[in-house]
């Protein structure tokens, strides 16, 4: 990469970090600046390169997206993270938002059902230097209980129902933020367990990819 295009991205990424999400309403100074750390044309194909900071998701292989700057930084935000956290991620996807919450909690365990996906975002991960993420190939609606219970759980596709096992692998108090809906029709919410019963709080409405598992119906059905 040349030397202005790489200007010409950080300076893409400063402004979208002003525009897309401050003047938006993400108010968090640790989420604006982790978002203002993580270059996100590291995690793009390179077709897309230019698009790298649009304000919009964008394709991946797999038919999967890399998600919209706001919407990560919402999502994250609303994990309320102090740096001391364990995060479960369903949904490596590119690893963009995994690499954003590598900036902001202890230890990060990924779960992606695409080996080619989880292999390329290992790959991108391992050369930007994050050594607190583990990464997992598998049924992300089964969670990953051998590292249970998480501080945080965060879920990138969109699921019909909280799948059981996700909620049960939380934490006390912990935060679980999701998409639930149908196909046509989402909405972003952050459950939080208290007393061992989910406590919804909706964000924002939204479009993600469906999740799938075991655990998880289909629209279809």
């Amino acid at each position: 990469m040349s030397a202005s295009l790489q200007f010409s991205l950080s300076a893409a990424r400063d402004r979208m970090v002003v525009e897309q999400l401050a003047d938006r309403g993400i108010t968090s100074p640790a989420v604006l600046s982790a978002m203002g750390r993580v270059p996100r044309e590291r995690f793009v194909p390179i077709e897309f390169l230019a698009e790298s900071y649009a304000d919009r998701a964008l394709p991946i292989d797999c038919q999967q997206t890399i998600s919209q700057p706001y919407i990560v930084a919402l999502m994250t935000q609303a994990l309320e993270l102090s740096g001391r956290e364990s995060v479960l991620e369903i949904g490596t996807g590119s690893g963009y938002q995994t690499a954003v919450l590598a900036e902001l909690a202890t230890k990060v365990v990924s779960i992606e059902r695409h080996a080619e996906l989880s292999a390329e975002a290992a790959r991108v991960l391992g050369t930007l230097g994050y050594k607190n993420v583990t990464l997992v190939v598998g049924d992300g609606t089964l969670g990953w209980p051998a590292e249970a219970l998480y501080d945080r759980i965060i879920v990138t596709a969109a699921a019909a129902k909280l799948p059981d096992p996700l909620f049960a692998q939380l934490r006390e108090g912990g935060i679980l933020v999701i998409p639930v809906g149908t196909a046509e029709s989402q909405a972003l919410v952050a459950v939080r367990k208290v007393e061992g019963q989910p406590q919804a709080t909706e964000l924002s409405g939204c479009r993600f990819v469906p999740l799938v598992g075991s655990e998880q119906p289909s629209y279809d059905e």
